[in-house]
């Protein structure tokens, strides 16, 4: 025990890793005394919250998410510094990987050390949300460690099969937190492929191949071996989907979980995507993204197996950011592992021309995102900090902490006191807007599967439903944020009871 110690007070990797890990915990810490301000979070609270209820996802609450992330909710029954703090952990899990995967590619320290030093800044502060449990905090873990895997197993001729099912595993894993994961499964995929390619593959060479001419690899050997690794990879990948298929089927909610992770987001990816026809942005992005493979895999001998490792996980990443073309930080999370490491591939490479070549992928990067993501917020993450310090010194009031994040979060925790005060556990009440988290603040349950009027208002069976609720239910309140759109309901048998800031609440008169 002691030599293992003396082992580790010697070892760069070891300090390096541990201040690493201190430095993200620091820059971290203030997420888990935040207070329930984020709309999407407060979403995830109230679906955690029914599912200890009782509730089956997707039929009895509602979301357009694939599961997972609510189940993680459900684990902690919708609390948030439990869901922060475990997504603390997950963070620093996703940190030490990124350093196993670094010294993978490029087996040098120094590099390691810069490579994750920015991956754990970036994702630790609040600048691109990574303070926030969302979906893509929890999808890192599984897909580093799954290309972590698929690269170290590259090369071996007779690779292990509890491997390639596993790599399947980890992004089905990342799947059933956010459907996007799938592409980071197609860049592994590629990946492969493209490694095993033939060095001086050409049309001709191609040609001896498929006609298995002599003094050449044999086609049934080359496409064999890399139809077999492929197969295994999907064949891990698409087991938890089935088996969560089957919980929803077996629940007789198969439609209701198809309908809301797969055809509801048809028409969210497609706002952002149309040009000239409906996803005809979507579809100049694919052909992008194509090109950039294809130059890769025709350049491959120009290039290192790390820089085709991250060339190709960036150019998926960087269609997976831009997927839906919806300026919303958090989608840049699932580009911050290949970002990393092309900027980690830069200061290792030592050939001129490509590392050129890597600089104006960089730039092209980096341009991309400014220009579709609101990055503009570096004053208020300098902010979110100060006032941290302020909060936590008693400098800072209650109710001015609350408003730094949003202005309306003062007032949501109002309307929770006002619940829990003039409620009893057989009371029903409706909240009129997109702030979920009164819901979870107050401990009570929407009266039907949607918890935020943007849901409701997607369609008008919707809506016809949550007026058959209000008729049938008889929520005691009903309340009515005044930044939301009109309120579409009849509520003969309600009186406008209390005003509070920016909120009406009408009560039940008989």
């Amino acid at each position: 025990m002691m030599k293992f110690i003396h082992r580790l007070e010697k070892s760069k990797i070891f300090w390096s890793l541990l201040w690493i890990s201190l430095g993200f915990f620091a820059l971290r810490f203030p997420s888990l005394i935040e207070p329930r301000w984020y709309g999407d979070e407060g979403i995830y609270q109230v679906l955690g919250m029914a599912i200890n209820n009782g509730s089956l996802l997707y039929s009895d609450i509602w979301d357009n998410k694939p599961p997972l992330l609510y189940f993680v909710y459900a684990l902690f029954d919708g609390d948030q510094f439990s869901v922060r703090l475990f997504s603390l952990i997950v963070g620093l899990a996703s940190v030490w990987l990124i350093f196993c995967l670094s010294q993978k590619l490029f087996a040098k320290i120094k590099i390691s050390i810069i490579t994750t030093t920015i991956f754990a800044f970036i994702f630790a502060i609040p600048y691109i949300e990574g303070n926030i449990a969302n979906a893509e905090n929890f999808m890192l873990l599984p897909i580093i460690l799954g290309g972590l895997l698929i690269y170290k197993t590259r090369d071996e001729k007779h690779k292990n099969i509890k491997n390639l099912l596993l790599i399947g595993f980890l992004l089905s894993i990342a799947f059933l937190f956010k459907i996007v994961a799938i592409f980071d499964l197609a860049a592994f995929l590629v990946f492969l492929t493209v490694i095993y390619l033939p060095d001086d593959l050409s049309w001709s060479r191609i040609k001896s191949i498929l006609n298995n001419e002599p003094g050449v690899v044999k086609k049934e050997v080359w496409l064999s071996t890399l139809l077999r690794d492929l197969y295994l990879i999907i064949l891990g990948f698409i087991t938890p989907i089935l088996i969560t298929v089957l919980y929803f089927a077996l629940n007789n909610a198969l439609m209701d979980f198809v309908r809301a992770t797969f055809f509801g987001n048809v028409g969210y990816v497609g706002y952002g995507n149309k040009f000239i026809i409906p996803q005809g942005f979507l579809i100049l992005k694919l052909v992008l993204l194509a090109i950039f493979v294809l130059f890769i895999a025709y350049k491959r001998n120009k290039f290192s197996k790390a820089a085709i490792f991250i060339l190709i996980w960036l150019g998926f990443s960087v269609f997976n950011a831009l997927f839906s073309q919806r300026p919303y930080t958090h989608y840049l999370l699932v580009l911050l592992p290949s970002f990393c490491l092309l900027i980690g591939l830069i200061v290792n490479e030592k050939v001129t021309q490509t590392k050129k070549f890597l600089l104006i992928i960089l730039v092209i990067v980096l341009a991309l995102i400014f220009s579709v993501f609101r990055l503009n917020n570096v004053k208020k993450t300098m902010l979110y900090y100060q006032n941290t310090l302020l909060f936590v010194s008693g400098k800072m009031d209650v109710t001015s902490y609350q408003a730094f994040f949003d202005g309306k979060t003062p007032r949501d925790y109002q309307l929770a006191s006002f619940i829990k005060m003039h409620t009893n556990q057989k009371d029903k009440i409706l909240i009129w807007g997109d702030s979920a988290q009164i819901y979870a603040l107050s401990k009570t349950l929407p009266i039907n599967k949607y918890t935020v009027a943007y849901h409701i208002l997607q369609n008008k069976q919707s809506i016809k439903e949550t007026q058959n609720d209000i008729d049938q239910k008889k929520p005691k309140y009903i309340i009515v944020l005044t930044e939301s759109k009109s309120f579409p309901f009849r509520i003969n048998s309600y009186v406008n009871k209390f005003a509070v800031d920016r909120a009406i609440i009408y009560e039940r008169s008989f």
